[in-house]
């Protein structure tokens, strides 16, 4: 049985991000692995964790479903804080890879936990015409390498990446909720099946 851990980043603040969005993307995860024979686990990390915990539950997964809204640019502080914590504590999940007898092994290329695989899940109010768009904030970025300090921390554990996925313009008013679940379902039927 494939194993998903799903870790909800939200950060509540209130009439600004009360964690609607994401809970309803969470639920939806839940039902999509759940309906597709994965054993799920999560943690929702603003109502706290025991870290010897998470850290077991990452050696367990075979996956990581990370949903988080982006804050300023990146995760919300205690998203950040959590990486920090469990991935620091105890057991690590990387040395960072080099060898003082063999110089052809690299910085970063340590992990520890190879062979599973995770997936970024974002709820933004910038517009997707913000990426790959050299005129815009992100000076032609695209979604993944604005997101690059992620990326970067789960390849160094070992982790490799799955497609992600993104809402955008939350704010705008004319979000469809039910039509952003469907493609966030193809996606998720994409990455895990």
């Amino acid at each position: 049985m494939k194993k998903v851990l799903i870790l909800n980043g939200h950060q509540f603040y209130k009439n600004v991000a009360e964690g609607n969005l994401t809970n309803s993307f969470i639920n939806k995860a839940n039902e999509f692995f759940t309906k597709n024979g994965f054993e799920v686990k999560q943690t929702h990390i603003e109502k706290g964790y025991e870290k010897e915990e998470e850290i077991e539950k990452f050696e367990w997964a075979d996956y990581i479903l990370f949903q988080y809204p982006v804050y300023w640019m990146g995760l919300p502080w205690i998203a950040k804080k959590y990486i920090d914590e469990t991935f620091t504590q105890g057991r690590h999940f990387a040395s960072d890879g080099r060898s003082r007898d063999d110089a052809s092994k690299l910085y970063g290329s340590g992990g520890l936990l190879t062979g599973k695989k995770y997936m970024l899940s974002l709820t933004y109010n910038c517009p997707e015409s913000a990426f790959n768009n050299k005129n815009s904030l992100f000076d032609g970025m695209s979604l993944d390498q604005a997101h690059i300090a992620v990326h970067k921390t789960f390849q160094f554990c070992g982790l490799d990446a799955l497609e992600t996925y993104a809402v955008h313009d939350i704010f705008k008013g004319d979000l469809n909720l039910d039509a952003e679940l469907e493609k966030f379902e193809k996606i998720l039927t994409k990455n895990f099946l």
